[in-house]
């Protein structure tokens, strides 16, 4: 389906320093869904060209031709990892959105081309594809990578439990080749994320849970049981072979988003923790090389803030505390400054990682929160549920996009009043630091009725993309 030639996309950058130098992102796509299920769920989306009278509104909006699928985390079908390790670009342009529904099993295959505003369906993956395929249910993230799209998912081919994986489609005709683990999974059993270090041939995947485990919400007695996710999988890349399992420790409940360094001369990431059975905190480690081996190490660690109990929802009352509930991370793509957001608390914070052993606080905003509840500063009469959740940083890291759901079944769990939906950005000062920027506010009804999700921006971000050189 995707055009193959071989002139490079010019969103298509050989390393992080040609990436910030990059022209800005004029658009944003957001994933938007229909938590009753009654309508379609679909793709907003955003203008983010501050010169445009349209800016910081919605300005397209693609409805999908099914309901049930919640979209989740979507991802491109080419990316500057095209250009590894051969500098060739044979697998099309950044011109696709690959968009999986976590509930559905289904994946949705979006033209961004030719009018980048409205992006049209042009093929469907039934949930049949992945069973049959490669075992797997429940697509969880896209990721753009060398040879292959790599699909991570929840659950195994029957539905409900695992094991989880990775499965991989074509790149240019999107259909299923099979899973990644074809040369077994050693004690691999949950599943979440995956990323690579892709000059060293290492892919490593964390965990969250099966799909019975998550698809009502957090189960106090597998949480407070330490039967959630807690540990990271490092593979060989080429032969797909299970190399080493890094145990964070099972009171570190839900090991999820993992965010490797951009320069591929690295061999370290970041992997967030939602929360820690002993204290509520949520914590941020690194992994890392250590006397030949992988290893892992806690690098940041956000305590849990004292609440009455009648202001937390039932879940939270017995413990008197609203938990930071990591729930999702970015770095930016000079490796400089991580990003994360603390969707129980309300709370965005930015980290400087230039020493990534010992990361140095630098910028924080409230908005929203269990308890907070903070109203954002272009609309100070009104009180915001939901929290930073899904955030994105722009190429040149000047701009920082985040959105207020995480799942449907948390949502309900941990704002049972409703949790609403927006859409904001800040900006970034030019030593560090963030602040809101007062004109970009979108909310309620610009996304008609749906909950907002994963942001990916026009021509790749923070996220989205691996690079072959320094």
């Amino acid at each position: 389906m995707a055009d193959e030639h071989h002139d490079h996309d010019p969103t298509f950058y050989r390393s992080p320093r040609d990436a910030a130098a990059g022209p800005p992102e004029k658009l944003a796509y957001v994933a938007a869904f229909s938590a009753p299920g009654d309508q379609p769920d679909g793709i907003a989306v955003v203008d983010t060209d501050p010169a445009s009278a349209n800016y910081a509104s919605v300005v397209g909006f693609t409805e999908l031709p099914q309901l049930g699928d919640e979209l989740h985390h979507f991802g491109w079908n080419a990316c500057s990892s095209a250009l590894c390790p051969t500098g060739d670009h044979t697998h099309g342009d950044r011109r696709y959105l690959v968009v999986p529904g976590i509930r559905s099993s289904r994946i949705y295959v979006l033209d961004t081309q030719p009018d980048p505003a409205s992006p049209q369906v042009v093929k469907v993956l039934g949930p049949e594809e992945l069973g049959k395929r490669a075992n797997y249910s429940r697509p969880h993230t896209v990721h753009c990578g060398p040879g292959y799209l790599y699909v991570s998912c929840l659950g195994g081919g029957n539905g409900n439990d695992g094991p989880g994986g990775v499965a991989l489609l074509d790149h240019s005709s999107f259909e299923v080749l099979g899973p990644f683990e074809t040369a077994g999974r050693a004690d691999q059993y949950l599943a979440y994320d995956v990323w690579w270090h892709i000059n060293h041939d290492v892919l490593v995947t964390s965990e969250w849970g099966t799909p019975s485990m998550i698809e009502n919400g957090i189960v106090p007695e597998l949480l407070l049981g330490r039967k959630y996710g807690h540990r990271l999988h490092f593979w060989d890349m080429n032969t797909r072979i299970h190399l080493q399992t890094v145990d964070l420790g099972d009171e570190h409940q839900m090991a999820l988003e993992l965010r490797p360094a951009h320069d591929p001369a690295k061999k370290y990431g970041f992997v967030g923790v939602v929360v820690s059975v002993e204290d509520l905190s949520a914590s941020i480690w690194l992994w890392h090389e250590q006397d030949g081996q992988w290893a892992a190490t806690k690098v940041i660690s956000i305590p849990a803030e004292p609440a009455h109990s009648e202001d937390l929802p039932p879940a939270l009352q017995p413990f008197g505390a609203v938990p930071p509930l990591i729930s999702d991370l970015a770095l930016s793509v000079d490796d400089r400054h991580l990003y994360v957001s603390c969707w129980g608390t309300g709370e965005m914070k930015q980290y400087d990682v230039s020493d990534p052993f010992h990361p140095r606080e630098t910028g924080s905003v409230r908005i929203g929160g269990i308890v907070g509840r903070v109203p954002h500063p272009a609309s100070p009469g009104q009180p915001l549920a939901g929290g930073p959740q899904m955030v994105e940083v722009s190429r040149d890291g000047k701009r920082v996009y985040f959105t207020n759901s995480l799942y449907r079944a948390w949502d309900e769990q941990f704002y049972p009043d409703g949790v609403g939906a927006w859409m904001t950005k800040l900006d970034v000062g030019e030593g560090g630091g963030i602040g809101f920027d007062e004109r970009f506010f979108i909310r309620g009804d610009a996304f008609r009725g749906r909950r907002v999700h994963q942001v990916r921006l026009e021509g790749g971000d923070a996220s989205s993309d691996s690079y072959c050189y320094s």
